[in-house]
């Protein structure tokens, strides 16, 4: 059987996030990301029969059966604060809940931010963390995928050494994985604005993660130049990073076919952005 080329973006759940898919469908995405509950706010959404049934029935109407979660922006699984750390445990447990009452596949997340610590003590934290999910994930399918981060501030997860680091202690116990986010890896010093640099950037991170851990990715220009560690996403072909590396992304055997979603700045241009993706995959566009 042929494998589907996965093109989306992050819709609106506004209303339900049944809304999601149905926005999903109107853009021409087969796949989706989604926030279940508000990203803004400590209590999350607590999912009824109805938002279930709805959101079954959404998913049975508009054919899209592979989506991801992005967690809260609040959350950080390695806040050296107590009270930061205990509500972003709650949440992201509560997160987890919602993606297997749905059937959603992947749930997306920052890894986090050291902020008064270090590195080293907010990943080993980071790790401790995810390991007291090992019960809860099990009760479903979904599988964590750690975001690359663009570097800024206090962030991790912008080295590959750093999210090797947290795949490494927690691969055994938790279904987990990593989504690549092209502006931010960009952003962080990974160059991939060639073919040539990308297959330099994919074997590294090959030798330090592994490419069977990478399971989805985020594409997105940059705004900033490369190495400036600013998320600042821009639309495709449109920023620093050009459209060679989006074209690269749907044509490489290893990649084409993972799940892949828009998260560029004007919503008005997804529908284009997802055509041009497609036509990228099947090589009926090349880069001048």
């Amino acid at each position: 059987m042929k494998e589907e080329i996965l093109v989306g973006a992050h819709t609106s759940a506004a209303g339900g996030p049944y809304k999601a898919l149905l926005h999903g469908k109107d853009i021409g995405a087969n796949t989706i990301q989604l926030f279940t509950s508000n990203q803004k706010t400590w209590e999350g959404r607590v999912l009824s029969e109805d938002d279930i049934r709805l959101w079954n029935d959404a998913k049975a109407e508009t054919g899209i059966h592979v989506t991801m979660s992005h967690d809260s922006y609040l959350i950080n699984l390695g806040s050296p604060n107590p009270e930061v750390w205990s509500k972003s445990k709650k949440a992201f447990g509560a997160e987890i809940e919602r993606c297997h009452l749905l059937e959603i596949n992947y749930l997306n997340f920052h890894p986090g931010a050291f902020t008064t610590s270090s590195t080293e003590e907010c990943l080993d934290l980071i790790v401790k963390t995810l390991l007291e999910f090992e019960s809860k994930t099990a009760e479903g399918k979904t599988r964590l995928l750690i975001e690359t981060t663009a570097g800024q501030g206090s962030c991790v997860g912008s080295r590959f050494e750093e999210v090797a680091y947290i795949i490494e202690r927690t691969a055994k116990k938790i279904p987990i994985g990593v989504c690549i986010d092209t502006c931010h890896i960009f952003a962080a010093g990974y160059d991939i604005r060639t073919k040539e640099a990308w297959t330099e950037t994919l074997k590294k991170f090959d030798d330090i993660i592994g490419l069977e851990h990478l399971y989805a990715f985020h594409l997105n220009d940059s705004l900033q130049p490369f190495g400036s560690k600013k998320d600042r996403h821009a639309s495709l072909g449109e920023g620093q990073i050009g459209l060679e590396c989006f074209e690269f992304v749907m044509t490489h055997p290893k990649l084409k076919h993972l799940p892949k979603y828009l998260e560029t700045p004007y919503s008005e241009k997804w529908p284009e952005e997802i055509l041009l993706l497609k036509k990228m995959a099947k090589g009926v566009f090349h880069n001048a």
